[in-house]
């Protein structure tokens, strides 16, 4: 071949190979989550997706469905089970009617202020155990991710503990969590999401708990006049694949999605706190009290809500709740060193 036709033809083979169509995946996974675009959580699902695509060299794809494009929790997880999706994600406190191994979340103060020794209860031998109670239930259990910490608000004053005797929050249909307010002597109403802004804006309801930035997505600032931050109650969010689809995948190919998903969660953990503490600054602009209570009150506050909701975590979990508790205050008190 002529040494000038030589590069050309190169030149044309390259653009051949480009002009092709990327190769298709062997393997993909629609994966659903009810978060918007917006958040941590969305960031962080997109970059576990692309770091199991990139380490599987293309072989794997998890396409996110964000904004329950792909039906509510109990929807999503009813399609892991049956096989009509492939993965999702959602709140432990969405889970426990398919598992009541993982209501154990629901437990106010289940992980101390220190977000070190939060990461390691959740990482360790405790929070293992709890994803891998789903295994037996119809689900492929991957990780758990943390989703923040819920604060209360109300209209009426949070000055200190004893002023929620008689105040009525609201709750999502969790003995758990009604046993947390009884243990304060306030009345918990189990409201859906969706009608919690207009049941405080027409006091059918004084106050409510939630994630600060949540707090502050959905407006309830707007209808409220009290915000005491407490950081009682934690949100961990689980990861979960069909087994029969997850189990086709090659080994490797199964350990690179495990480790992907483990790995980008400081980063979403990062996220939710730089979150939590923006809608905190917003708030000290909107003219709601805003207290943040110190850990002298935290401490006070876990031992009036600890005892009962865990016991009501036991009643609801049975052998394999209680289990579960005395593995994690072993674990508490090993950090707690």
């Amino acid at each position: 071949m002529s040494r000038y036709l030589k590069p050309l033809v190169c030149a044309a083979l390259v653009g051949i190979v480009a002009a092709l169509p990327a190769r298709a995946a062997e393997f993909t996974a629609k994966l659903g989550s009810q978060d918007p675009p917006t958040t941590a959580k969305h960031r962080g699902l997109l970059k576990a997706a692309e770091l199991v695509k990139q380490r599987t060299k293309g072989a794997v794809e998890i396409q996110v469905f964000p904004s329950s494009q792909l039906g509510g929790a109990r929807e999503m997880a009813e399609g892991i089970q049956l096989g009509t999706l492939e993965a999702m994600i959602a709140p432990a406190s969405f889970l426990g009617g398919f598992n009541p191994a993982v209501s154990i979340f629901d437990v106010p103060y289940i992980f101390p202020s220190d977000r070190a020794k939060s990461r390691q209860l959740r990482d360790g031998p405790f929070g293992q155990a709890v994803l891998q109670s789903f295994s037996k239930r119809g689900f492929e259990p991957i990780a758990l991710w943390s989703g923040g910490r819920k604060q209360f608000t109300s209209n009426k004053p949070l000055d200190d503990l004893g002023a929620f005797s008689g105040q009525r929050f609201r709750v999502m249909d969790s003995k758990i969590l009604i046993k947390q307010f009884d243990a304060l002597g306030a009345s918990a109403i189990v409201l859906p999401f969706g009608e919690l802004y207009t049941s405080l804006q027409n006091g059918v309801i004084e106050g409510q708990e939630n994630p600060r930035d949540i707090i502050q997505k959905m407006k309830f600032f707007e209808v409220q006049k009290n915000l005491l931050v407490t950081d009682h109650g934690a949100i961990v969010e689980v990861i979960l694949f069909n087994p029969k689809w997850f189990a086709r995948l090659p080994a490797a190919h199964r350990e690179v999605i495990k480790v992907a998903f483990r790995e980008v969660a400081p980063e979403v953990e990062q996220g939710k706190a730089a979150d939590a503490a923006k809608s905190l600054e917003f708030f000290k602009t909107t003219g709601i009290n805003v207290r943040i209570a110190d850990e002298a009150e935290r401490a006070k506050l876990r031992a009036m809500v600890y005892p009962a909701s865990r016991d009501a975590y036991i009643a609801q979990a049975g052998d394999e709740g209680k289990a579960l508790i005395e593995l994690y205050e072993k674990e508490l008190q090993a950090v707690n060193k």
